[in-house]
């Protein structure tokens, strides 16, 4: 199956080299590219991509509003995000692209939904290999930044005492288990070791959170673990 993918970037030779570099690829297609956020959600719409590469500071929208946009339900459409997947609404995987590896707009793109991050000068084959991943529906949590990241700003937010927490009770007590090695960095297989468990079991586990807490992906459950208090900066 062939991934679709726009790039949203100001800089007219960063889209050039990422779009030379992806499309040669069998498995990768660039249907187009943008220069702003404000025709980055026009470009998304229009072509339904899989995966948007998408700068995070850029004239006229950045990419935080952009992100916002794309994965935001449509007007008038409400509803979770299992009601928009249910109605077949597309709603493709952000990957931010940044030359910061702490960078505040980057936190708050997690928090709207996108699937994680990439610094600008990453060596080609993890440009590739993170489109991949978060095409997969997988989420980017390496490099390590994104944690640090997400640690740092949670520890500058009170912990919320409100519907995160309470969203906890629901899971079990294995579940709780995972989530919270997931928002300490750790893989499947990382998981598995440290409770004991086979990788799949630690995958139903893992699709169990997600669903049961109505998280997009493993981004957002690393920011639902510190920002529900499950976690704390610094553990």
């Amino acid at each position: 199956m062939t991934t679709r993918v726009i790039i949203v970037d100001d800089q007219a030779m960063v889209r050039a080299g990422f779009a030379a570099l992806l499309a040669a690829q069998s498995d990768i297609d660039v249907v187009g590219e943008a220069p702003d956020g404000a025709q980055g959600v026009e470009l998304s719409r229009r072509t339904h991509p899989d995966v948007v590469l998408m700068d995070v500071r850029m004239p006229e929208m950045d990419g935080l509003e952009a992100a916002r946009r794309i994965l935001e339900p449509a007007p008038g459409g409400g509803g979770t995000s299992h009601a928009l997947q249910a109605v077949g609404e597309h709603r493709p995987r952000v990957l931010m692209l940044t030359t910061f590896d702490v960078d505040d707009y980057v936190y708050e793109a997690l928090r709207a939904g996108a699937s994680g991050f990439l610094l600008k000068d990453a060596p080609p084959a993890d440009l590739i290999a993170a489109v991949r991943v978060v095409a997969s529906g997988d989420a980017l949590l390496a490099p390590s930044v994104t944690r640090r990241l997400i640690a740092d700003f949670a520890r500058q937010r009170p912990v919320s005492r409100g519907k995160p927490a309470l969203r906890l009770k629901g899971l079990t007590q294995r579940e709780t288990e995972v989530l919270t090695l997931v928002a300490r960095g750790q893989s499947n297989g990382e998981i598995a070791q440290t409770l004991v468990l086979a990788e799949q079991t630690v995958k139903t586990h893992v699709s169990r959170v997600l669903t049961k807490l109505d998280l997009r992906d493993r981004a957002q459950a690393v920011v639902f673990a510190y920002e529900s208090g499950l976690v704390a900066p610094g553990e």
